[in-house]
């Protein structure tokens, strides 16, 4: 069905930032292409919000669910150009990278980068590459993080997927001027999403002969303590809506709690002095014998 009103593509749209963004542009009367993995999630989206949600079922893993997706939503355009690309479906793992297996690395590179390249790769055309759509280009929106900048311990695997994102975004800019589309990361520091639920699901039992279990959980209990006080899911869907609207977006913005010690002084004091003030707080001090 033909729709005059905006167009965008949400990815991980069932929950957190997806469904804030999913919800914000909706009320801004734009028209969303949800992504989801699960039918009833998507059920659960059109009831909450209406027609105004179609439903896609996707998994970011899976490029021939992607292509399948971008074959209904060319359909539904009816030859307009997709007005908006979110990249933001990943996932978090954790471990010490001296002891983690390989093929948790794997899966959280599967989904947070390789997705994000499937993603972009099915969509992409429609945001105005295939040049006989009609209506002016898109955008993508990159769900990146604070650790897309900075690192922290046990989150190496999640830090590395980021930072790739990061890089992947700014090539993908240069690259996409050629069309006119832009591309605008969002790296926000803690948001209260589901993601912090599974906090506690971290499991150090694994490393408990490792000098690293300790220190492992004093981050399990910041993370379940700190996560859920971040900001809520609305700031960072206020932020991306902005991204998608504004004459002339940023190429990338910070969303940090308490910024100025979680962000501004990190960016700004000596690595060698940020690093010794980490492994202080949580016992990864230097031991010497």
């Amino acid at each position: 069905m033909t729709s005059p009103r905006p167009a965008a593509v949400v990815t991980g749209a069932s929950t957190g930032i997806g469904h804030a963004c999913t919800t914000r542009l909706v009320a801004e009367g734009w028209q969303v292409f949800a992504g989801v993995r699960k039918p009833e999630d998507g059920e659960r989206l059109r009831e909450e919000l209406g027609e105004r949600v179609t439903p896609l079922i996707m998994d970011v893993t899976d490029a021939a669910s992607l292509n399948t997706a971008a074959d209904q939503v060319r359909q539904a355009l009816d030859g307009q150009t997709l007005k908006g690309l979110v990249n933001n479906a990943g996932i978090a793992v954790a471990g010490p990278m001296l002891d983690l297996d390989v093929e948790d690395f794997q899966r959280q590179m599967d989904v947070n980068v390789t997705g994000v390249v499937r993603a972009t790769q099915a969509f992409g055309p429609l945001l105005g590459v295939d040049e006989d759509l009609d209506g002016g280009p898109g955008r993508i929106v990159m769900m990146s993080s604070v650790a897309g900048e900075m690192g922290a311990p046990f989150l190496g695997p999640y830090a590395a997927s980021k930072h790739a994102v990061e890089g992947i975004s700014k090539s993908l800019r240069r690259e996409l001027m050629l069309y006119g589309i832009e591309v605008v990361v969002i790296g926000p520091g803690a948001v209260a999403t589901p993601i912090w639920d599974k906090a506690q699901d971290i499991d150090p039992e694994p490393y408990r002969e490792t000098r690293f279990y300790d220190a492992m959980l004093r981050i399990r209990d910041w993370m379940t303590k700190n996560g859920p006080e971040g900001f809520p899911p609305s700031k960072i869907a206020d932020r991306v809506f902005k991204a998608l609207t504004q004459d002339k977006p940023r190429f990338r913005y910070a969303i940090v709690p308490q910024r100025l010690t979680n962000w501004s002084l990190q960016k700004m004091l000596p690595g060698r002095m940020v690093n010794n003030m980490v492994a202080k707080r949580v016992g990864l001090e230097r031991k010497y014998r």
